[in-house]
This record gives C-alpha cells, structure tokens and sequence, in this order.
C-alpha cells in the first residue's frame, strides 16, 4: 500500500461543514425538539454541557475526516459522486450497521436512529464529497 498524503485544509473544511449540518439538524425547528424528547435531554442540560460536547463532536469530526480521506484516496474517488458515494459505504458499513445494533440493545426508539443515522448520512456524503473533489 502507498502513502497517501490528504489535504489537511479539506479535512478541516469536512470537518467543519459537517458541524453546521449538525447544527441545522439538531436545531428544535428541524429535530432538535423531537431528539431531546427522544433522549430526555433538556435545553438547560445540553447548555452546560455545550462546550465540551462541542469541543469533542469537533475533535471527532477531524477524525472522521482524516479516516474518510484516506478512503476517498485509496477508492481514487475524484468527483463530488464518487466522493458522496465512498461516504455513503463508509454510512452503511460503519455507522448504521453499528448504531443499529446498539438502538436493538439500548431498546431505543427507531425514531431516534433515524435522526441521528439521517444526520450521518448526510455528514459522511457531503464530507466525501468535499474530500473527493479538493485534491
């Protein structure tokens, strides 16, 4: 296997962007309301907590970022598609497979997987994108 050396800049943009869409999709007029009523969080709750949960959901989203880059890379994914597609394998394979099992074991509502893996999805294809295309 060759070393594949990514571009820092576009992991940080991935990172970032998958942030934001975070943030429109946990926003109470999107599912917001409906995944602290879902997970018994309240505003104040989360509030306290924010700059911590923000500080890791950052940190881990580099991560992700960096992984997904490699991937994008070693598939030789070049155009938005194709990028958007590895992100999607990475989804189904990684994410969904696994948070699946744990929403069967946690006896969580199927609603709540739906939120969260929906906000995956999407994250992990633009992010693929982003990365595919930004050479």
């Amino acid at each position: 296997m060759h070393h594949i050396e990514p571009n820092i800049w576009a992991m940080i943009v991935a990172a970032i962007v998958k942030f934001v869409i975070g943030m429109i999709w946990y926003a109470p007029p999107v599912f917001g309301a409906t995944w602290m009523s879902l997970t018994q969080c309240t505003p104040e709750k989360f509030k306290k907590a924010m700059p911590k949960i923000f500080a890791g959901d950052l940190a881990g989203n580099l991560v992700m970022a960096f992984i997904l880059a490699h991937f994008v890379r070693w598939l030789g994914a070049t155009s938005a598609l194709e990028g958007a597609s590895v992100g999607f394998h990475c989804w189904l394979g990684f994410v969904a497979a696994v948070t699946f099992t744990f929403m069967l074991y946690e006896q969580r509502p199927f609603k709540l997987f739906l939120i969260n893996n929906g906000f995956q999805l999407i994250s992990l294809m633009a992010m693929g994108a982003i990365l595919a295309v930004w050479v």
